[in-house]
């Protein structure tokens, strides 16, 4: 059974940081892209940022660049967001999710390609 299990979220203070913690079971960890997702309420969901673990490739979203970072650990098969100086525009429910690689090698980082969701937590940042 494939699971994608996101715990972190909370309540968090303007400027302050949060970790999300993304671990996956059930598929191989490495044929795919995982990445963050978001969607705040009345918008649309989108992308945050995206690791292949296998080689550590990484794609931001231009509005957390220099904020946040991915990183894996890939003998946990566990992703992670490290989110600094949190915005109330990071508002939202935080979604991790699992994107198949292209025969290239590549991946979207796009919430229309991925394969596998998690259930999501939830992220406020309070001014």
């Amino acid at each position: 059974e494939v699971q994608l299990v996101e715990s972190g979220g909370g309540l968090v203070q303007a400027g302050g940081s949060l970790r999300l913690s993304c671990a996956a079971s059930g598929f191989t960890f490495d044929d795919y892209a995982i990445g963050w997702f978001r969607q705040a309420p009345g918008k649309e969901r989108e992308g945050v940022v995206c690791v292949k673990s296998s080689d550590g490739s990484t794609h931001y979203a231009d509005s957390v660049k220099g904020r946040f970072a991915i990183s894996s650990d890939n003998a946990k098969n566990t992703v992670y967001l490290q989110m600094n100086s949190l915005t109330t525009e990071d508002t939202a429910v935080y979604y991790c999710a699992a994107e198949h690689l292209l025969y290239t090698g590549g991946f979207y980082c796009d919430p229309e390609s991925n394969d596998y969701w998690g259930q999501g937590t939830q992220v406020t940042v309070s001014s």
